[in-house]
């Protein structure tokens, strides 16, 4: 994800540097065949290349709304997993039944919060194509590890240690039925929500459509010169470079948005979110415990300890 409000123009012009070179070089060459061979015609009306700009203008104006309506998207599905994450950890502590806080309860809202934050990092690089098992060594302890390697889809094999624990706990009286219904719920919005991500990193834009718009737009670039040469002269090869690049950035800038999990600078910025959602968790779960810590029984002194308090404050 892009942080700096101030892009610099190198990274700009990088992403269309090929293109932005070729457009040079034939406007270059364009004006130079036009100058030293004045008898050959090479003027059109403006109107041919006009009317071609206008449909290649539609044309990206198409591609970039649907490709941001996916960006856009990715980043709804995103927001919905942070607040399920939060609704999930908050249900886990508040309805796991203990008369008095103990260990095993706060081990058992621990471990809940780490695979939690495990299940975001392994999502992020499950769709980014990465090691899923990496970000998430630290957060799970042996025997979870142990299951999840078992797995060849590590946020669904997350998914099941969830159930399996709610299960568990469920058995034990620890969870009475209702309340296992209602985490279950939060559960299985966090796997629709997997399956939409899943469903926008392998729906792809149609190859011939995007073919389509760069053949026209090549084209467009092509036959503006012939109808700006009589009228600009020499200034055609700046004029025509800098119309390109503008339809070649927009052009790229849709390519980019249409594809929110590729791990460039303007996908969804999973890893932040994954982040963000890990220290939200991991918060909670501690503030439970410094609950506990309050709970707990103050420690009274013993007589022995007390009577030598008192003597030796006689003695001074």
């Amino acid at each position: 994800m892009l942080l700096k409000k101030r892009i610099p123009m190198q990274y700009v012009l990088g992403k269309i540097r090929i293109e932005l070179a070729l457009v040079v070089i034939y406007s270059t060459a364009f004006w130079l065949i036009h100058h030293f061979y004045e008898a050959v015609p090479l003027t059109i009306p403006i109107a041919i290349p006009g009317i071609v700009g206008t449909i290649i203008s539609l044309l990206l104006a198409f591609k970039s709304n649907q490709a941001y309506d996916r960006w856009w998207e990715a980043r709804i599905v995103w927001g919905g997993i942070v607040n399920d994450s939060r609704s999930l950890i908050r249900q886990v502590i508040a309805f796991y039944k203990e008369d008095d806080f103990s260990d095993e309860a706060i081990r058992f809202k621990e471990k809940f919060a780490k695979r939690q934050a495990a299940w975001c990092y392994s999502l992020a690089n499950t769709l980014r194509g990465k090691e899923s098992l990496k970000p998430i060594r630290n957060l799970l302890d042996d025997e979870e590890m142990q299951f999840v390697k078992r797995h060849r889809h590590i946020p669904n094999a997350l998914l099941l240690l969830h159930g399996r624990e709610l299960a568990r706990a469920t058995n034990r009286g620890k969870l009475n039925t209702f309340q296992q219904v209602e985490v279950d719920n939060t559960l299985t919005r966090l796997c629709d929500s997997m399956g939409k991500c899943e469903r926008i990193k392998n729906t792809i834009f149609p190859t011939t459509y995007s073919m389509y718009i760069r053949f026209t737009l090549c084209l467009f670039i092509m036959l503006l010169p012939f109808g700006m040469i009589q009228d600009l002269g020499w200034l055609v090869i700046p004029v025509t470079s800098t119309i390109g690049a503008a339809f070649f950035l927009i052009e790229k800038m849709a390519i980019h948005l249409q594809d929110p999990f590729e791990s460039r600078p303007t996908d969804t910025p999973m890893t932040v979110i994954s982040h963000n959602i890990e220290k939200n968790l991991l918060e909670m779960v501690n503030e439970f415990r410094e609950e506990y810590e309050r709970e707990l029984p103050k420690p009274v002194p013993s007589p022995l300890a007390a009577a030598n308090v008192k003597n030796v404050y006689f003695v001074l």
